[in-house]
């Protein structure tokens, strides 16, 4: 199976930066896409990013779009760029894999364990 390994959370105050990265075991037709996502407490998990890992194509929802920026590595890393945060971001960050170009959960069928960014104003 594909796993996820998230990396890179942590403490920040409004206006700072971090960059999370996530270890993808294989890249295979299962895993063409790899999915940021986050869940805030109390809140549904909401689709971040999206990046398809042979080439360039990206996607983002609206309430990061200009902030944050997915990309990769040469090896089997996916990476979220995080600038300029705002409290609002705080929630637990996940990466996953699947076969489809989309910010929906439903379509991601491995999943990282997850890693806390907390930003502070």
């Amino acid at each position: 199976r594909v796993q996820l390994v998230e990396s890179g959370g942590g403490s920040v105050q409004s206006g700072g930066s971090l960059r999370l990265s996530c270890a993808v075991s294989e890249y295979t037709s299962a895993s063409t896409y790899v999915g940021w996502f986050r869940q805030a407490p109390g809140q549904e998990r909401e689709g971040v990013a999206v990046i398809r890992t042979g080439g360039t194509l990206t996607h983002y929802a609206a309430s990061v779009k200009g902030r944050f920026t997915i990309s990769r590595d040469n090896g089997k890393k996916v990476y979220l760029q995080m600038n300029s945060l705002k409290p609002e971001d705080t929630a637990v960050y996940y990466c996953a894999a699947g076969d489809a170009f989309t910010l929906a959960e439903e379509a991601y069928s491995y999943w990282g364990q997850g890693t806390q960014v907390t930003v502070s104003s």
